[in-house]
């Protein structure tokens, strides 16, 4: 499935991104294709931007992130950190910096991995809320080969969804990946499509969720990502709260009322 850029006088002109919307749904493709995506700081900003755009902008319900079909993201870009210093590193956040945006995005965003995801490129995977897979996929975090670790989540994210034991062998010895299904099995990604299907497939998904009620399915996204912050008792407090919160939005009141008339409703994103 070609991308192209979004055609509108109101889209910043990026090099290293190609962005484009479709209804209520925005794709944001990684274009760094002789550098296998290798994130650096300049993509990064070009991400930031198109997600702060998107994020903001009502007619857009979902948000689409996928790389080519040889790379999602091979790593981040070495040649440019590799001479940097601790100090520095410490005064300008970085990598902080480079993941503000997405951890700040109220809208769901779906990752579409085909090819490498390695490194930073798996941790940026790992920040989408959800992930699908190409069937020619591969996940790793190699860091430790470069004298480093993962500093963008990976072993946070990565321990969350394949337990201690597999990310400790994956993030340690820095050779052992997932394909897809590995990756399926072990809970990283939630379903596996042919390379060719793939952005198609999560497009389509991006689109129905996009349909759905949008306070909604942003209150949906927050309770669920409060599982990783509280414990089960306050979770499920916060859970109430914004559950008894929906009963203040007009699509509450027509999703219920087209259940019982038993009809589709009409959802109007308040």
């Amino acid at each position: 499935m070609a991308l192209t850029d979004v055609a509108s006088t109101d889209a910043p002109s990026y090099t290293m991104i190609k962005t484009e919307v479709q209804g209520r749904v925005a794709v944001i493709a990684l274009d760094r294709p002789k550098a296998l995506n290798a994130l650096c700081s300049e993509l990064f900003h070009e991400i930031n931007d198109a997600l702060s755009r998107f994020d903001n902008d009502t007619g857009i319900g979902a948000v689409v992130l996928t790389g080519s079909e040889r790379a999602f993201a091979a790593g981040a870009d070495i040649k440019e950190m590799k001479d940097a210093e601790f100090v520095n590193n410490y005064k300008t956040n970085f990598l902080g910096h480079w993941v503000e945006q997405i951890s700040k995005m109220r809208k769901p965003i779906i990752a579409a991995v085909n090819g490498y995801a390695l490194g930073g490129g798996c941790e940026l995977a790992m920040m989408c809320d959800i992930i699908y897979a190409g069937e020619k996929a591969v996940f790793g975090q190699p860091e430790i080969n470069l004298g480093t670790i993962p500093g963008a989540g990976g072993t946070q994210r990565l321990t969350h969804a394949v337990g201690k034991s597999k990310a400790m062998e994956m993030i340690l010895t820095g050779s052992v990946n997932l394909d897809a299904q590995e990756a399926l099995n072990y809970g990283l990604v939630s379903k596996v499509f042919p390379p060719e299907k793939l952005l198609e497939e999560t497009i389509k998904t991006a689109a129905k969720i996009a349909s759905k009620g949008a306070v909604s399915v942003q209150m949906a996204k927050e309770a669920v990502n409060q599982a990783y912050e509280l414990g089960l008792s306050s979770g499920l407090h916060f859970e109430r709260r914004l559950f008894q919160a929906t009963f203040a939005t007009k699509d509450q009141k027509e999703g219920m009322a087209a259940f019982a008339e038993k009809r589709k409703p009409e959802f109007v994103h308040e």
